[in-house]
């Protein structure tokens, strides 16, 4: 594991006013960083575009500006028309085995989707996890599994990560959690609490850290998002224990120091550059859009602003929309530049949630100023 230095801890005020919808103090902070301000862009009008979903959980858009969503417990997958309404049925996908966190997780569209119809989902199964390629119908009302491009990974009651995500390079980056047995995060003979990136085809890039391995970087506890910058900066989001949850800048061959470090707190691993209590986060899905990261929570309930600048920490956190929406699992920015924010409402509820309110669980259309 690679050392890092004390860092000295800086309390990031959470600003609250008439136009931070619900916005609360909370405990964030920026390590190593004292001279940061407010982020400039701040959430608009929200709009209502999905109800009645049931254990939302991957989302991806297609070249039309509709989406695919998957449903956790029911390994199904939705198409949702481009400016919402009703969600049509297109197909279940083999093999899903359902445990506390697992199911059908992560989903993301083939860059080539006009032409191939390829998505590619997460998805926890017997005896491993694995990421699969899915072809979709021309008329959206089936589907069929192609391949098996990667197994493997360790499954778990929890802890199994599932985020997939095309990078700007155009490879699949996959975030895995351990397993709920630390000691994968640090094996690198374990697939688990890892950051993975293969080809399209399943095959290893040539620049992976190593050439015959899809792990890219270790020591995670969980990763549940990840995204990019217009820079190509790496982000991702990762549950901690019981002390910080944590954003990262991915960068290759290195280890984020779990199950030694934690957050900020441990002498191991590379730092992240943000940090935030459990109670205000459980972080999930993210998204890149206007100079930030915007970070979902669960447990904490809210929409979290994390302002960046390259693998800079940029500017305070701020959190939105603070219980209005109760647990937040996905964001997706779309190509209108939008986001589209998914609760997960009717997902283990009774576990630092809220429970499921009339229309729940919903698609939320969120405005963000353009430059």
């Amino acid at each position: 594991m690679h050392t890092k230095q004390p860092l000295a801890l800086a309390l990031a005020a959470v600003l609250s006013g008439a136009a931070l919808a619900g916005c609360a103090g909370s405990a964030a902070q920026t390590p190593g960083r004292t001279d940061l301000g407010s982020p400039a862009a701040a959430p608009g009008k929200v709009t209502e575009l999905v109800t009645g979903l049931d254990m939302p959980w991957g989302l991806a858009f297609l070249p039309d500006g509709s989406a695919l969503v998957s449903g956790r417990a029911s390994g199904q997958i939705h198409h949702v028309p481009a400016g919402g309404g009703e969600p049509a049925l297109v197909g279940e996908v083999p093999g899903v085995e359902v445990s506390a966190e697992g199911g059908l997780l992560g989903l993301a569209a083939s860059p080539g989707f006009a032409e191939d119809r390829t998505v590619y989902a997460y998805v926890s199964a017997s005896p491993t996890n694995r990421v699969v390629a899915l072809r979709i119908a021309e008329d959206m009302r089936s589907l069929s599994q192609e391949r098996v491009l990667l197994d493997g990974i360790e499954t778990a009651d929890r802890h199994h990560g599932g985020r997939l995500r095309f990078g700007p390079e155009g490879n699949l980056w996959i975030g895995t959690g351990d397993a709920f047995l630390p000691e994968n995060a640090a094996d690198e003979n374990s697939l688990n609490g890892k950051i993975l990136r293969i080809r399209p085809d399943g095959s290893i890039p040539d620049d992976n850290p190593s050439p015959d391995s899809p792990i890219y970087s270790s020591g995670h506890r969980n990763v549940q998002g990840i995204a990019f910058g217009p820079d190509g900066t790496a982000y991702a989001s990762e549950l901690g224990h019981r002390t910080w949850d944590e954003l990262n800048v991915l960068r290759p061959g290195l280890d984020y120091g779990w199950p030694e470090t934690e957050g900020t707190e441990g002498d191991t691993g590379e730092p992240p550059i943000f940090t935030v209590h459990p109670d205000d986060a459980s972080p999930s899905g993210i998204a890149y859009a206007q100079g930030s990261i915007w970070m979902g929570a669960l447990g904490g309930r809210r929409l979290w602003q994390l302002p960046v600048d390259g693998a800079e920490a940029a500017g305070k956190p701020v959190d939105h929309f603070v219980g209005d929406y109760g647990r937040i699992r996905t964001v997706e920015r779309a190509p209108d530049g939008s986001l589209w924010i998914t609760t997960s409402n009717t997902d283990r509820a009774t576990w630092g949630g809220t429970a499921p309110r009339p229309g729940d669980d919903r698609i939320l259309r969120l405005e963000l100023p353009q430059n």
